[in-house]
Protein backbone atom coordinates (compact mmCIF):
# COMPACT_ATOMS: atom_id res chain seq x y z
CA UNK A 1 0.00 0.00 0.00
CA UNK A 2 2.99 2.29 -0.05
CA UNK A 3 3.14 4.98 -2.71
CA UNK A 4 4.91 4.69 -6.00
CA UNK A 5 4.88 6.86 -9.08
CA UNK A 6 2.95 5.90 -12.17
CA UNK A 7 6.04 6.06 -14.38
CA UNK A 8 8.49 4.38 -12.05
CA UNK A 9 6.28 1.37 -11.43
CA UNK A 10 8.51 -0.71 -9.16
CA UNK A 11 6.72 -1.00 -5.80
CA UNK A 12 8.40 0.56 -2.79
CA UNK A 13 7.49 -2.34 -0.52
CA UNK A 14 5.74 -5.66 -0.74
CA UNK A 15 2.53 -4.38 0.84
CA UNK A 16 1.54 -2.99 4.19
CA UNK A 17 0.12 -6.24 5.58
CA UNK A 18 3.15 -8.31 4.67
CA UNK A 19 5.56 -5.68 5.98
CA UNK A 20 3.64 -5.40 9.23
CA UNK A 21 3.80 -9.16 9.74
CA UNK A 22 7.57 -9.10 9.25
CA UNK A 23 7.82 -6.33 11.83
CA UNK A 24 5.63 -8.24 14.25
CA UNK A 25 7.81 -11.35 14.00
CA UNK A 26 10.90 -9.18 14.51
CA UNK A 27 9.49 -7.96 17.82
CA UNK A 28 10.96 -10.98 19.58
CA UNK A 29 14.50 -9.72 19.07
CA UNK A 30 13.56 -6.11 19.84
CA UNK A 31 11.98 -7.08 23.11
CA UNK A 32 14.87 -9.27 24.19
CA UNK A 33 17.39 -6.55 23.33
CA UNK A 34 15.43 -4.14 25.49
CA UNK A 35 15.59 -6.68 28.36
CA UNK A 36 12.01 -5.81 29.15
CA UNK A 37 9.65 -8.39 27.74
CA UNK A 38 10.98 -11.66 26.35
CA UNK A 39 12.18 -13.19 29.63
CA UNK A 40 11.77 -12.10 33.21
CA UNK A 41 13.59 -13.23 36.33
CA UNK A 42 11.71 -13.23 39.60
CA UNK A 43 13.67 -11.59 42.37
CA UNK A 44 13.09 -12.01 46.07
CA UNK A 45 13.28 -9.82 49.14
CA UNK A 46 15.31 -12.42 51.01
CA UNK A 47 17.87 -13.02 48.27
CA UNK A 48 20.47 -10.39 49.01
CA UNK A 49 20.85 -11.40 52.63
CA UNK A 50 23.87 -13.64 52.88
CA UNK A 51 24.87 -13.14 49.24
CA UNK A 52 27.40 -10.33 49.83
CA UNK A 53 30.35 -12.73 49.83
CA UNK A 54 29.56 -13.75 46.23
CA UNK A 55 29.35 -10.22 44.87
CA UNK A 56 33.04 -9.37 44.74
CA UNK A 57 33.30 -10.28 41.08
CA UNK A 58 36.67 -12.00 41.39
CA UNK A 59 37.58 -15.59 40.56
CA UNK A 60 37.54 -16.76 44.17
CA UNK A 61 33.97 -15.45 44.64
CA UNK A 62 32.83 -17.17 41.48
CA UNK A 63 34.33 -20.50 42.52
CA UNK A 64 32.83 -20.18 46.02
CA UNK A 65 29.39 -19.47 44.52
CA UNK A 66 29.55 -22.44 42.16
CA UNK A 67 30.67 -24.80 44.91
CA UNK A 68 27.92 -23.63 47.25
CA UNK A 69 25.31 -24.02 44.52
CA UNK A 70 26.45 -27.58 43.86
CA UNK A 71 26.24 -28.30 47.57
CA UNK A 72 22.75 -26.78 47.78
CA UNK A 73 21.53 -28.92 44.86
CA UNK A 74 23.12 -32.02 46.40
CA UNK A 75 21.37 -31.23 49.67
CA UNK A 76 18.04 -30.91 47.84
CA UNK A 77 18.58 -34.22 46.04
CA UNK A 78 19.39 -35.91 49.33
CA UNK A 79 16.34 -34.42 51.06
CA UNK A 80 14.10 -35.53 48.19
CA UNK A 81 15.23 -39.12 48.68
CA UNK A 82 14.76 -39.00 52.46
CA UNK A 83 11.57 -40.64 53.75
CA UNK A 84 12.22 -40.14 57.46
CA UNK A 85 10.19 -37.91 59.75
CA UNK A 86 10.80 -34.22 59.10
CA UNK A 87 12.13 -34.89 55.60
CA UNK A 88 9.48 -32.68 53.96
CA UNK A 89 10.59 -29.64 55.99
CA UNK A 90 14.22 -30.37 55.20
CA UNK A 91 13.34 -30.68 51.52
CA UNK A 92 11.45 -27.37 51.52
CA UNK A 93 14.32 -25.52 53.22
CA UNK A 94 16.80 -26.97 50.71
CA UNK A 95 14.50 -25.92 47.87
CA UNK A 96 14.30 -22.38 49.23
CA UNK A 97 18.09 -22.24 49.46
CA UNK A 98 18.44 -23.23 45.82
CA UNK A 99 15.78 -20.71 44.83
CA UNK A 100 17.68 -17.93 46.61
CA UNK A 101 20.82 -18.75 44.63
CA UNK A 102 18.84 -18.71 41.39
CA UNK A 103 17.28 -15.35 42.27
CA UNK A 104 20.42 -13.39 43.11
CA UNK A 105 20.82 -10.04 41.40
CA UNK A 106 24.15 -10.87 39.81
CA UNK A 107 24.22 -13.48 37.04
CA UNK A 108 22.59 -16.48 38.69
CA UNK A 109 24.50 -19.79 38.53
CA UNK A 110 21.85 -21.49 36.40
CA UNK A 111 24.13 -23.72 34.33
CA UNK A 112 25.97 -24.93 37.42
CA UNK A 113 22.70 -25.86 39.12
CA UNK A 114 21.34 -27.64 36.04
CA UNK A 115 24.58 -29.59 35.53
CA UNK A 116 24.42 -30.63 39.18
CA UNK A 117 21.12 -32.40 38.47
CA UNK A 118 18.57 -29.83 39.59
CA UNK A 119 15.92 -30.31 36.86
CA UNK A 120 14.87 -33.89 37.73
CA UNK A 121 14.46 -33.05 41.40
CA UNK A 122 12.37 -29.97 40.53
CA UNK A 123 10.13 -32.23 38.43
CA UNK A 124 9.70 -34.43 41.48
CA UNK A 125 8.85 -31.36 43.57
CA UNK A 126 6.09 -30.39 41.12
CA UNK A 127 4.21 -33.67 41.38
CA UNK A 128 0.57 -33.52 42.45
CA UNK A 129 0.09 -33.88 46.17
CA UNK A 130 3.03 -31.57 46.96
CA UNK A 131 2.36 -28.66 49.27
CA UNK A 132 1.50 -25.26 47.80
CA UNK A 133 4.71 -23.78 49.18
CA UNK A 134 6.81 -26.51 47.57
CA UNK A 135 5.03 -26.06 44.23
CA UNK A 136 5.61 -22.32 44.41
CA UNK A 137 9.32 -22.67 45.21
CA UNK A 138 9.92 -25.27 42.48
CA UNK A 139 8.10 -23.28 39.80
CA UNK A 140 9.97 -20.17 40.94
CA UNK A 141 13.28 -22.00 40.42
CA UNK A 142 12.18 -23.04 36.94
CA UNK A 143 11.11 -19.49 36.14
CA UNK A 144 14.62 -18.21 36.72
CA UNK A 145 16.30 -21.20 35.08
CA UNK A 146 14.29 -20.52 31.92
CA UNK A 147 15.68 -16.96 31.77
CA UNK A 148 19.13 -18.25 30.88
CA UNK A 149 20.29 -20.14 27.79
CA UNK A 150 20.85 -23.67 29.06
CA UNK A 151 22.57 -26.35 27.00
CA UNK A 152 20.55 -29.30 28.33
CA UNK A 153 17.45 -28.40 26.32
CA UNK A 154 15.75 -31.80 26.67
CA UNK A 155 16.17 -31.83 30.46
CA UNK A 156 14.86 -28.28 30.60
CA UNK A 157 11.58 -29.28 28.98
CA UNK A 158 10.92 -32.15 31.41
CA UNK A 159 8.87 -30.00 33.84
CA UNK A 160 6.71 -28.37 31.13
CA UNK A 161 3.75 -30.81 31.33
CA UNK A 162 3.55 -30.35 35.10
CA UNK A 163 3.81 -26.56 34.81
CA UNK A 164 0.90 -26.62 32.37
CA UNK A 165 -1.07 -28.94 34.64
CA UNK A 166 -0.68 -26.56 37.57
CA UNK A 167 -2.34 -23.79 35.55
CA UNK A 168 -5.63 -25.58 36.18
CA UNK A 169 -8.55 -24.34 38.22
CA UNK A 170 -7.68 -26.66 41.11
CA UNK A 171 -4.34 -24.89 41.68
CA UNK A 172 -3.97 -21.85 43.88
CA UNK A 173 -3.62 -18.56 42.01
CA UNK A 174 -0.13 -18.08 43.45
CA UNK A 175 1.08 -21.38 42.03
CA UNK A 176 -0.76 -20.93 38.73
CA UNK A 177 0.69 -17.46 38.26
CA UNK A 178 4.23 -18.67 38.96
CA UNK A 179 3.82 -21.58 36.52
CA UNK A 180 2.53 -19.14 33.90
CA UNK A 181 5.59 -16.98 34.53
CA UNK A 182 7.88 -19.97 33.99
CA UNK A 183 6.07 -20.98 30.79
CA UNK A 184 6.31 -17.41 29.54
CA UNK A 185 10.07 -17.55 29.93
CA UNK A 186 10.21 -20.90 28.13
CA UNK A 187 8.08 -19.49 25.31
CA UNK A 188 10.39 -16.50 24.97
CA UNK A 189 13.26 -18.78 24.00
CA UNK A 190 12.51 -20.00 20.48
CA UNK A 191 9.86 -20.88 17.93
CA UNK A 192 10.68 -24.56 18.42
CA UNK A 193 9.82 -24.41 22.11
CA UNK A 194 6.68 -22.40 21.40
CA UNK A 195 5.49 -25.21 19.12
CA UNK A 196 6.15 -27.76 21.87
CA UNK A 197 4.25 -25.68 24.44
CA UNK A 198 1.30 -25.29 22.07
CA UNK A 199 1.31 -29.01 21.24
CA UNK A 200 1.25 -29.86 24.95
CA UNK A 201 -1.87 -27.78 25.52
CA UNK A 202 -0.60 -24.63 27.23
CA UNK A 203 -2.75 -22.17 25.29
CA UNK A 204 -6.21 -22.71 26.78
CA UNK A 205 -5.24 -22.75 30.47
CA UNK A 206 -3.07 -19.67 29.94
CA UNK A 207 -5.97 -17.94 28.19
CA UNK A 208 -8.28 -18.80 31.09
CA UNK A 209 -5.74 -17.44 33.55
CA UNK A 210 -5.31 -14.28 31.46
CA UNK A 211 -8.94 -13.43 32.14
CA UNK A 212 -8.48 -13.67 35.93
CA UNK A 213 -10.09 -10.96 38.03
CA UNK A 214 -6.84 -10.71 40.01
CA UNK A 215 -4.81 -8.05 38.21
CA UNK A 216 -1.32 -9.45 38.88
CA UNK A 217 -2.35 -12.91 37.64
CA UNK A 218 -3.95 -11.48 34.51
CA UNK A 219 -0.82 -9.39 33.81
CA UNK A 220 1.52 -12.37 34.10
CA UNK A 221 -0.70 -14.66 32.04
CA UNK A 222 -1.15 -12.06 29.27
CA UNK A 223 2.61 -11.58 29.13
CA UNK A 224 3.11 -15.35 28.88
CA UNK A 225 0.42 -15.56 26.18
CA UNK A 226 2.08 -12.86 24.10
CA UNK A 227 5.36 -14.80 24.23
CA UNK A 228 3.57 -18.01 23.30
CA UNK A 229 1.78 -16.71 20.20
CA UNK A 230 4.34 -14.27 18.83
CA UNK A 231 5.20 -16.27 15.73
CA UNK A 232 6.44 -16.52 13.09
CA UNK A 233 3.86 -19.34 12.93
CA UNK A 234 0.29 -18.04 12.89
CA UNK A 235 -1.14 -21.07 14.69
CA UNK A 236 -0.90 -19.77 18.25
CA UNK A 237 -2.56 -16.43 17.46
CA UNK A 238 -5.29 -18.03 15.35
CA UNK A 239 -6.03 -20.69 17.97
CA UNK A 240 -6.18 -18.09 20.72
CA UNK A 241 -8.62 -15.96 18.73
CA UNK A 242 -10.94 -18.97 18.40
CA UNK A 243 -11.28 -19.47 22.18
CA UNK A 244 -14.74 -18.41 23.39
CA UNK A 245 -14.70 -15.30 25.53
CA UNK A 246 -11.07 -14.36 24.94
CA UNK A 247 -11.72 -11.16 22.96
CA UNK A 248 -14.39 -9.77 25.32
CA UNK A 249 -12.09 -10.53 28.24
CA UNK A 250 -9.15 -8.74 26.64
CA UNK A 251 -11.37 -5.77 25.82
CA UNK A 252 -12.41 -5.63 29.46
CA UNK A 253 -8.73 -5.45 30.44
CA UNK A 254 -8.30 -2.44 28.12
CA UNK A 255 -10.73 -0.55 30.35
CA UNK A 256 -8.61 -1.26 33.43
CA UNK A 257 -6.96 1.57 35.33
CA UNK A 258 -3.84 -0.58 35.69
CA UNK A 259 -1.61 0.55 32.80
CA UNK A 260 0.65 -2.48 33.16
CA UNK A 261 -2.31 -4.78 32.55
CA UNK A 262 -3.36 -2.64 29.58
CA UNK A 263 0.15 -2.90 28.15
CA UNK A 264 0.31 -6.68 28.52
CA UNK A 265 -3.16 -7.03 27.00
CA UNK A 266 -2.16 -4.81 24.08
CA UNK A 267 0.87 -7.02 23.37
CA UNK A 268 -1.42 -10.04 23.09
CA UNK A 269 -3.52 -8.05 20.63
CA UNK A 270 -0.39 -7.05 18.71
CA UNK A 271 0.27 -10.66 17.79
CA UNK A 272 -3.37 -11.54 17.23
CA UNK A 273 -3.79 -8.59 14.87
CA UNK A 274 -0.51 -9.30 13.07
CA UNK A 275 -0.80 -13.05 12.69
CA UNK A 276 -4.53 -13.88 12.72
CA UNK A 277 -7.65 -12.71 10.92
CA UNK A 278 -8.24 -9.14 12.05
CA UNK A 279 -11.85 -8.85 10.88
CA UNK A 280 -13.12 -10.08 14.24
CA UNK A 281 -11.28 -7.28 15.99
CA UNK A 282 -13.38 -4.57 14.34
CA UNK A 283 -16.52 -5.98 15.96
CA UNK A 284 -14.90 -6.57 19.34
CA UNK A 285 -15.37 -2.99 20.66
CA UNK A 286 -11.65 -2.77 21.36
CA UNK A 287 -10.89 0.11 18.99
CA UNK A 288 -12.31 2.88 21.15
CA UNK A 289 -10.32 2.06 24.31
CA UNK A 290 -7.20 1.62 22.18
CA UNK A 291 -7.62 5.08 20.64
CA UNK A 292 -8.41 6.58 24.04
CA UNK A 293 -5.19 5.16 25.49
CA UNK A 294 -3.32 6.47 22.46
CA UNK A 295 -4.71 9.94 23.08
CA UNK A 296 -4.21 10.09 26.84
CA UNK A 297 -1.40 7.82 28.06
CA UNK A 298 2.09 9.13 28.67
CA UNK A 299 3.58 5.68 29.23
CA UNK A 300 5.86 4.36 26.50
CA UNK A 301 5.09 0.82 27.67
CA UNK A 302 1.42 1.38 26.84
CA UNK A 303 1.71 3.54 23.73
CA UNK A 304 4.07 1.19 21.89
CA UNK A 305 1.82 -1.89 21.78
CA UNK A 306 -1.34 0.20 21.35
CA UNK A 307 0.20 1.85 18.29
CA UNK A 308 1.16 -1.52 16.88
CA UNK A 309 -2.31 -2.96 17.27
CA UNK A 310 -3.87 0.03 15.53
CA UNK A 311 -1.19 -0.17 12.82
CA UNK A 312 -1.93 -3.84 12.24
CA UNK A 313 -5.64 -3.17 11.91
CA UNK A 314 -5.30 -0.35 9.39
CA UNK A 315 -3.12 -2.64 7.29
CA UNK A 316 -6.37 -4.28 6.25
CA UNK A 317 -8.97 -2.91 3.85
CA UNK A 318 -10.54 0.53 3.96
CA UNK A 319 -13.33 -0.69 6.26
CA UNK A 320 -10.67 -1.40 8.89
CA UNK A 321 -9.41 2.17 8.62
CA UNK A 322 -12.99 3.46 8.73
CA UNK A 323 -13.45 1.61 12.00
CA UNK A 324 -10.32 3.11 13.53
CA UNK A 325 -11.27 6.64 12.43
CA UNK A 326 -14.81 6.19 13.78
CA UNK A 327 -13.42 4.95 17.10
CA UNK A 328 -11.61 8.26 17.48
CA UNK A 329 -14.70 10.36 17.00
CA UNK A 330 -15.10 10.96 20.74
CA UNK A 331 -11.43 11.80 21.28
CA UNK A 332 -10.31 15.44 20.88
CA UNK A 333 -8.40 15.62 17.59
CA UNK A 334 -9.54 12.14 16.60
CA UNK A 335 -7.24 9.23 15.94
CA UNK A 336 -5.02 11.32 13.66
CA UNK A 337 -4.56 13.88 16.41
CA UNK A 338 -3.60 11.09 18.80
CA UNK A 339 -1.08 9.78 16.27
CA UNK A 340 0.36 13.27 15.76
CA UNK A 341 0.76 13.49 19.53
CA UNK A 342 3.10 10.50 19.25
CA UNK A 343 4.93 12.05 16.29
CA UNK A 344 5.70 15.08 18.44
CA UNK A 345 7.23 13.17 21.35
CA UNK A 346 10.97 12.77 21.85
CA UNK A 347 10.72 8.97 21.61
CA UNK A 348 12.18 7.74 18.33
CA UNK A 349 10.32 4.44 18.50
CA UNK A 350 6.97 6.19 18.98
CA UNK A 351 7.67 8.63 16.17
CA UNK A 352 8.55 5.78 13.82
CA UNK A 353 5.54 3.67 14.77
CA UNK A 354 3.09 6.58 14.55
CA UNK A 355 4.41 7.57 11.12
CA UNK A 356 3.95 3.97 9.99
CA UNK A 357 0.33 3.92 11.19
CA UNK A 358 -0.34 7.23 9.45
CA UNK A 359 1.18 5.83 6.24
CA UNK A 360 -1.31 2.96 6.40
CA UNK A 361 -4.23 5.35 6.89
CA UNK A 362 -2.92 7.56 4.11
CA UNK A 363 -2.75 4.57 1.75
CA UNK A 364 -6.51 4.19 1.89
CA UNK A 365 -9.37 6.00 0.18
CA UNK A 366 -9.52 9.66 -0.83
CA UNK A 367 -11.60 10.30 2.27
CA UNK A 368 -8.83 8.83 4.42
CA UNK A 369 -6.15 10.92 2.71
CA UNK A 370 -8.18 14.11 3.10
CA UNK A 371 -8.89 13.24 6.72
CA UNK A 372 -5.21 12.73 7.50
CA UNK A 373 -3.49 15.46 5.47
CA UNK A 374 -4.53 18.69 7.28
CA UNK A 375 -3.59 17.32 10.70
CA UNK A 376 -0.52 15.21 9.97
CA UNK A 377 1.23 16.94 7.07
CA UNK A 378 3.06 19.60 9.11
CA UNK A 379 4.37 17.24 11.81
CA UNK A 380 5.50 14.74 9.15
CA UNK A 381 7.39 17.44 7.28
CA UNK A 382 9.00 18.48 10.55
CA UNK A 383 10.24 14.91 11.05
CA UNK A 384 11.93 15.06 7.65
CA UNK A 385 14.11 17.87 8.92
CA UNK A 386 14.70 16.77 12.50
CA UNK A 387 14.22 13.03 12.99
CA UNK A 388 16.64 10.11 12.81
CA UNK A 389 16.99 8.43 9.43
CA UNK A 390 14.70 5.46 10.10
CA UNK A 391 11.93 7.80 11.27
CA UNK A 392 12.42 9.98 8.20
CA UNK A 393 11.81 6.99 5.95
CA UNK A 394 8.50 6.23 7.65
CA UNK A 395 7.51 9.89 7.32
CA UNK A 396 8.32 9.73 3.60
CA UNK A 397 6.10 6.68 3.15
CA UNK A 398 3.27 8.58 4.85
CA UNK A 399 3.76 11.75 2.81
CA UNK A 400 4.03 9.76 -0.39
CA UNK A 401 0.78 7.95 0.32
CA UNK A 402 -0.92 11.29 0.94
CA UNK A 403 0.11 12.55 -2.49
CA UNK A 404 -0.97 9.73 -4.82
CA UNK A 405 -4.41 8.69 -5.93
CA UNK A 406 -5.89 5.52 -4.48
CA UNK A 407 -6.26 2.65 -6.90
CA UNK A 408 -10.04 2.96 -6.82
CA UNK A 409 -10.01 6.70 -7.67
CA UNK A 410 -12.74 7.71 -10.08
CA UNK A 411 -12.22 9.66 -13.27
CA UNK A 412 -13.87 12.71 -11.66
CA UNK A 413 -11.46 12.58 -8.72
CA UNK A 414 -8.54 12.30 -11.10
CA UNK A 415 -9.77 15.28 -13.10
CA UNK A 416 -10.19 17.46 -10.02
CA UNK A 417 -6.68 16.54 -8.85
CA UNK A 418 -7.23 16.86 -5.09
CA UNK A 419 -3.87 15.15 -4.56
CA UNK A 420 -2.20 17.89 -6.61
CA UNK A 421 -3.10 20.25 -3.79
CA UNK A 422 -1.35 17.97 -1.30
CA UNK A 423 1.77 17.82 -3.44
CA UNK A 424 1.79 21.60 -3.98
CA UNK A 425 1.45 22.21 -0.25
CA UNK A 426 4.37 19.91 0.45
CA UNK A 427 6.54 21.58 -2.17
CA UNK A 428 5.72 25.00 -0.76
CA UNK A 429 6.70 23.82 2.71
CA UNK A 430 10.31 23.58 1.52
CA UNK A 431 10.63 19.83 2.00
CA UNK A 432 11.94 19.13 -1.52
CA UNK A 433 15.47 19.68 -0.23
CA UNK A 434 14.91 16.94 2.33
CA UNK A 435 13.96 14.51 -0.42
CA UNK A 436 17.11 15.47 -2.30
CA UNK A 437 19.12 14.66 0.85
CA UNK A 438 17.34 11.32 0.97
CA UNK A 439 18.50 10.56 -2.56
CA UNK A 440 22.09 11.15 -1.39
CA UNK A 441 21.76 8.70 1.50
CA UNK A 442 23.83 5.49 1.47
CA UNK A 443 20.66 3.52 2.19
CA UNK A 444 19.21 2.08 -1.07
CA UNK A 445 15.63 2.14 0.19
CA UNK A 446 16.02 5.76 1.26
CA UNK A 447 17.52 6.74 -2.09
CA UNK A 448 14.70 5.00 -3.89
CA UNK A 449 12.06 6.80 -1.84
CA UNK A 450 13.74 10.12 -2.55
CA UNK A 451 13.88 9.45 -6.29
CA UNK A 452 10.24 8.45 -6.41
CA UNK A 453 9.10 11.56 -4.62
CA UNK A 454 11.24 13.83 -6.79
CA UNK A 455 9.77 12.16 -9.89
CA UNK A 456 6.30 12.87 -8.53
CA UNK A 457 7.17 16.55 -7.99
CA UNK A 458 8.73 16.99 -11.44
CA UNK A 459 5.92 15.19 -13.25
CA UNK A 460 2.95 16.74 -11.48
CA UNK A 461 3.96 20.31 -10.62
CA UNK A 462 4.38 23.00 -13.25
CA UNK A 463 7.60 24.29 -11.70
CA UNK A 464 8.58 20.90 -10.29
CA UNK A 465 11.78 20.45 -12.26
CA UNK A 466 13.00 23.92 -11.28
CA UNK A 467 12.19 23.20 -7.63
CA UNK A 468 14.25 20.02 -7.72
CA UNK A 469 17.11 21.62 -9.63
CA UNK A 470 17.13 24.57 -7.22
CA UNK A 471 17.85 22.15 -4.39
CA UNK A 472 20.74 20.54 -6.31
CA UNK A 473 18.45 17.64 -7.11
CA UNK A 474 19.94 17.06 -10.55
CA UNK A 475 23.41 16.69 -9.04
CA UNK A 476 22.08 14.26 -6.43
CA UNK A 477 20.44 12.17 -9.15
CA UNK A 478 23.61 12.26 -11.27
CA UNK A 479 25.51 10.73 -8.34
CA UNK A 480 23.49 7.55 -8.94
CA UNK A 481 24.34 7.46 -12.66
CA UNK A 482 26.84 4.63 -12.11
CA UNK A 483 25.40 3.18 -8.91
CA UNK A 484 26.04 -0.53 -8.32
CA UNK A 485 22.34 -1.06 -7.56
CA UNK A 486 20.68 -1.73 -10.93
CA UNK A 487 17.29 -0.40 -9.86
CA UNK A 488 18.65 2.88 -8.50
CA UNK A 489 20.87 3.36 -11.51
CA UNK A 490 18.01 2.77 -13.95
CA UNK A 491 15.66 5.04 -12.02
CA UNK A 492 18.24 7.83 -11.89
CA UNK A 493 19.04 7.57 -15.60
CA UNK A 494 15.35 7.60 -16.46
CA UNK A 495 14.86 10.83 -14.49
CA UNK A 496 17.93 12.44 -16.00
CA UNK A 497 16.80 11.62 -19.53
CA UNK A 498 13.19 12.64 -18.95
CA UNK A 499 13.58 15.86 -17.01
CA UNK A 500 17.14 17.07 -17.51
CA UNK A 501 17.95 15.72 -20.97
CA UNK A 502 18.34 19.09 -22.67
CA UNK A 503 20.55 20.46 -19.89
CA UNK A 504 22.78 17.40 -19.99
CA UNK A 505 23.09 17.71 -23.77
CA UNK A 506 24.13 21.33 -23.40
CA UNK A 507 26.75 20.36 -20.83
CA UNK A 508 28.10 17.70 -23.12
CA UNK A 509 28.31 20.17 -26.00
CA UNK A 510 30.21 22.65 -23.81
CA UNK A 511 32.74 19.98 -22.85
CA UNK A 512 33.13 18.77 -26.45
Amino acid sequence: LHFHSRLIVQAVASGAGQRRRKLAVALSKERRDAAVRAKRMRRSQDVEDGMEMYCEGDEDSRIALENDVKSAVAELVSASQDISKGASNRKLEALKKVRRFLSCSSLPPVSVAVEAGLIPVLVECLKFGSSEEQLLEASWCLTNIAVEDVQQQEDLLMPVPLLIAHLGENSSLLVAEQCAWALGNFAGDSEEIRKILLAQGSLRPLARLALSQKTSVARTACWALSNLIKGPSTKGASDLLSIDGILPGLVQHLHSKDEDLVAETAWVLVYISALADTKQLINATLLRPLVEWLATSNQLTVLTPVLRVIGNIVCGDNKMSDGVIAAGSTVPGGVVGALVRCLQTNHRALQKEAAWVISNLAAGSMQHKEHVFPVACGPLVNLLATASFDVKKEAVYALGNLCVMPKEATAAQTASQPIHAHLSALAQSGCVAEFVNLVKSPDPEGSKLGLQFLELVMRCLQNGTKLVEGCDGMLAIEMLHFHENDELRNMANHLLDTYFGSELEEEEEEHA
